[in-house]
């Protein structure tokens, strides 16, 4: 049904910009807005946040995921579609549940226009499934494949939650954003290097956090967005589901399997993502006294926080302090 209705929308899309082009002109879009900045657009949090800290004002910046909704069931508007199409630089996750992303961008002319998947400015991890995890075999949309692909590699979306990852990702976006707006790269340059530093010294409290840390196991009621953070960080996990997954509720096995790890090991915290049902947290937190926790990745945040300017760096300053109680 998802796939039918993003092909309904490409299709309605194509009828209406179809018709605004008459026959021998150029299919490009505007790609900038009437004070001549630069439309950029991004499909979630994390790569709006860092044109943000980057860009400043400089550029006219839309993320067409709303604030306080669920990404891996993101289906994009007829809207969001054109506002892909006017954008001089658009920057997107990439992987599975960015199918959709490479069926409208083929459906347009982008030869005006800076593409940008997150996913290709780091070293790209597979999907791990560790001991005691849920898998649902569903949870990927296999029909988005030819029957040839279906035994691909997944790999993990998540890359921006590893502040490693985020400094890679920020240097692509400033040399896209710089390329694309010479006029500007200066001034993106000069930001994109005092941000790198704040996110440098991010990293190296995390460092210090794991280095100096009396277990290096969390416990995660939840889905595990944190595959690039584990691994970078050399942190053992435990968790209900992958970080991809759109399942909520999990089996009583896989309860049983987290409950017995924090009796086992002694695990203070018990961990859930934001905007999460936080029901399984709360059943493991009831049977166990661990305390709950949020780790957040970053993926979305709330409205309220949106309008505050909640960023990036705020929000992993914040899991410093929770992981700190899981692991000291």
């Amino acid at each position: 049904m998802k796939k039918i209705m993003l092909l309904l929308t490409l299709a309605l899309f194509t009828a209406v910009f179809s018709a605004a082009c008459r026959p021998g002109e150029g299919k490009n879009a505007v790609t900038r807005d009437a004070q001549g900045r630069l439309n950029v657009t991004t499909t979630n949090f994390p790569p709006f946040d860092f044109v943000r800290e980057i860009a400043g004002d400089r550029v006219n910046l839309s993320m067409l995921l709303s604030p306080g909704a669920e990404n891996h069931s993101f289906e994009p508007s007829p809207r969001d579609i054109i506002t892909i199409q006017n954008s001089g630089l658009f920057i997107y996750t990439g992987g599975e549940s960015d199918l959709w992303v490479d069926r409208i961008l083929g459906s347009m002319n982008t030869d005006d226009m800076g593409i940008l998947a997150m996913i290709n400015a780091v070293e790209a991890l597979e999907e791990e499934i560790v001991e005691g995890m849920e898998v649902d075999h569903d949870d990927h949309d296999h029909d988005d494949h030819d029957d040839d692909d279906h035994d691909e590699i997944a790999l993990d979306e998540h890359v921006w939650t590893s502040p490693k990852n985020a400094i890679l990702i920020v240097r692509a976006i400033t040399e896209v954003l710089s390329e694309i707006d010479a006029a500007n790269a200066s001034f993106y340059r000069e930001n994109a290097a005092a941000y790198i530093e704040s996110l440098q010294e991010l990293d190296a409290a995390f460092e210090e956090l794991i280095a100096g840390a009396r277990r290096r196991t969390v416990v995660f009621g939840d889905r595990f967005p944190f595959r690039y953070f584990a691994h970078d960080y050399g942190l053992q996990y435990s968790a209900a589901f992958p970080g991809c997954s759109t399942q909520t509720e999990p089996s009583a096995g896989t309860i049983a399997f987290l409950i017995n790890k924090i009796r086992t090991e002694q695990i203070p915290v018990v961990f859930h993502v934001e905007l999460s049902n936080e029901r399984m947290a709360d059943t493991i937190s009831g049977e166990t006294g661990a305390r709950k926790l949020l780790l957040h990745a970053a993926h979305n945040i709330t409205r309220s926080d949106f309008d505050a300017g909640l960023g990036y760096l705020a929000i992993m300053w914040r899991n410093v302090e929770n992981l700190r109680e899981a692991l000291h």
